[in-house]
């Protein structure tokens, strides 16, 4: 490796690599054995790159260094990928002294730089180095110097391309200043929906931050230039709204996060009918600050929506309304969400997005709640197709008809067009990558999924759905120290997030009986539980090997089944946790017979293993196409 010519050598063979990349594999080679963070990166090397998209230039330089070096991400020899962390040089380093006299005296012969530079990097083993290998060896005959003399200047004055060719643009959580917290759907739903206005404005220029991400700035406002850091935006739209009447007030500005100078402000006073055609003006405003173009206007906000009738607005409001519990992700809240997305299309029976937002309700009630109904899952598919059929390019429409399609029928070919046709329709969805990764894991392209979820974190890069599931598809992978390192990280930010419990399938995978137990205990001590997480108790237990608290836990979930029936397979995971394949495979069928929405990781859940061997778990496999 040679520094000052920004060459790479491999058993005297040059190996082509770009200026950047070579400068990060020199910052990790010159810290072997130590963790570089990610912000040390970036302000190492990307420093002075106001419209960079740091991520995705650190991301792309990784993957081109273990190119060259015929690595791997997922059984490092060189570079070890520590999540939302960093990285670290897990091969010995040596550096010593090169002279810097005679390296051209002989063309033919290698010079003493050269010959130094290949001891830097080793050959690749074909098993991972041992963890006792990743400190830096430096012996008392070995002489540091001028070899890894690091040169950042060039870097400074380098600007490399946007991610995408795209600006990032958060939209903060509009203020309610009507000092009524019941009005805080309203502000809520004006920030989600400015999103997907300006997420639909130009696709190809502008990337728009999801709705996840921006609400944790809610209560607590940071200033520009940090959030701008935390979320990777160059653009950041603050606002107010105050509800008076048939009127509303909304204030909105436009911030440059690297000066925190104010691009454009300006205050509307409208009648409430005029809101959508309030968001349009307002997002073409910031188009002409930011300089996009608009594209074609049947996929952008250029178009200004006609004025809502008296009618229409209180099927909007109720759609604001039923928004606003669909994000709270709990059972009580689609259950209060489905209730006003029923109001919103008795209202407006136009509304492709209160459509919309039914499907999506129905399918997720069931899947949260453990329980088997047919009448929700045909609701969730009548819904979704009366969602497409009022508007065939609305994004939400699409991915509800795609999450119904996978959920509810099996369908995989449909489910799949439809994700795409979502993405397509709205690049910037979060939700429809999100979803879409999960449909990839569930179909074993795992890798892909991972690079699906990717994209939906880029575009919403605090949510901790998107983190979780991240997780769960490195669970799915059994990649399980990625995977828990990724369930920690969530911890850490939210410890009572539910979703993150997951992490309990990792421990005991990995045999960590000590934390699972730890875990366990906590949600025993929950209070009131689902049917999922009395089985989940089985299950835990039952693995274990605390046989009396499982089936304790069991009676339990029997007594639930004799209220209302619930998913049977809720009783496959709880005996397959018991060691008791026969009844785990009876359940199983049952599941198979009233076609159970979780039913679809079957391909795929680590919980499965034991019973992968059977020929009635094969035949169930073929069955639902996923062999």
């Amino acid at each position: 490796m040679r520094s000052r010519t920004r060459e790479l050598y491999k058993q005297g063979t040059k190996l082509k690599l770009r200026p950047q990349p070579f400068q990060v594999l020199q910052l990790l080679a010159e810290r072997a054995g130590d963790m570089v963070a990610r912000e040390e990166l970036k302000e190492r090397l990307w420093t002075k790159e106001t419209f960079v998209d740091f991520e995705h230039g650190l991301n792309t330089a990784i993957k081109e260094i273990r190119s060259v070096l015929n690595d791997s991400a997922t059984e490092p020899a060189y570079i070890q990928t520590l999540p939302k962390l960093g990285y670290r040089m897990m091969a010995p380093v040596t550096v010593v002294e090169s002279p810097a006299q005679n390296e051209t005296a002989n063309p033919k012969q290698p010079s003493t730089a050269e010959l130094v530079n290949r001891r830097i990097l080793p050959e690749r083993r074909s098993e991972p180095a041992p963890r006792h290998r990743w400190v830096l060896p430096l012996g008392a005959s070995l002489l540091v110097v001028a070899a890894f003399t690091v040169y950042y200047q060039w870097s400074l004055h380098r600007k490399a391309p946007l991610a995408e060719n795209r600006l990032m643009l958060a939209v903060l959580p509009f203020e309610n200043l009507t000092g009524d917290a019941g009005q805080d759907y309203f502000s809520d739903g004006l920030t989600e929906e400015m999103i997907a206005q300006l997420g639909r404005l130009d696709p190809q220029r502008l990337a728009v931050i999801g709705r996840s991400s921006v609400m944790r700035y809610k209560q607590n406002r940071e200033e520009p230039q940090k959030i701008g850091r935390e979320l990777g935006a160059q653009y950041l739209l603050e606002g107010s709204v105050r509800r008076d009447g048939g009127r509303v007030r909304v204030s909105a500005e436009l911030i440059q996060t690297k000066d925190q100078a104010n691009v454009w402000s300006h205050q509307y006073d409208r009648e409430l009918s005029d809101i959508l055609t309030l968001q349009a003006d307002i997002a073409q405003a910031i188009a002409g600050e930011i300089r996009l173009t608009l594209n074609s206007p049947q996929r952008n906000g250029a178009v200004r929506p006609a004025l809502l009738s008296s009618q229409s607005y209180e099927g909007y409001d109720l759609y604001l309304r039923g928004l606003y519990f669909w994000n709270k992700r709990t059972l009580d809240g689609f259950t209060k969400a489905i209730s006003y997305f029923n109001d919103a299309v008795k209202k407006d029976p136009t509304s492709a997005r209160a459509y919309a937002g039914l499907a999506s309700s129905y399918v997720l009630l069931v899947g949260y709640g453990g329980v088997t109904s047919t009448e929700l899952k045909m609701k969730a598919h009548d819904a979704a197709r009366r969602a497409v059929e009022l508007d065939g390019t609305l994004a939400e429409a699409h991915t509800a008809m795609a999450v119904v399609a996978q959920d509810c029928d099996w369908d995989w070919t449909t489910a799949e067009k439809e994700y795409r046709l979502a993405i397509e329709s709205d690049p910037n969805y979060a939700t429809a990558h999100h979803w879409y990764a999960e449909y990839l894991a569930l179909m074993g392209r795992l890798e892909e999924a991972l690079a699906e979820m990717e994209r939906a974190r880029r575009l919403d890069p605090q949510s901790l759905i998107i983190a979780t599931d991240k997780a769960l598809i490195l669970y799915y992978s059994r990649k399980y120290d990625l995977s828990m390192q990724e369930y920690l990280a969530v911890l850490e930010m939210d410890p009572n997030f539910p979703r993150a419990r997951g992490l309990m399938s990792v421990y005991v995978e990995k045999g960590m009986r000590t934390e699972l137990l730890a875990t366990v205990d906590k949600l025993e001590r929950h209070g009131e539980k689902s049917p999922w997480e009395w089985g989940e108790l089985v299950y835990y237990n039952g693995r274990a090997g605390r046989l009396a608290e499982a089936r304790g836990a069991l009676k339990k979930i029997e007594e639930l089944n004799k209220k209302q029936p619930i998913d049977p397979l809720v009783f496959t995971f709880s005996y397959i946790g018991l060691n008791e394949k026969e009844l785990a495979l009876q359940y199983l069928e049952k599941a198979y017979t009233q076609r159970s929405i979780a039913l679809t990781s079957i391909g795929v859940e680590p919980w499965y293993d034991s019973l992968r061997s059977e020929p009635r778990f094969q035949t169930l496999l073929e069955r639902m196409n996923l062999k």
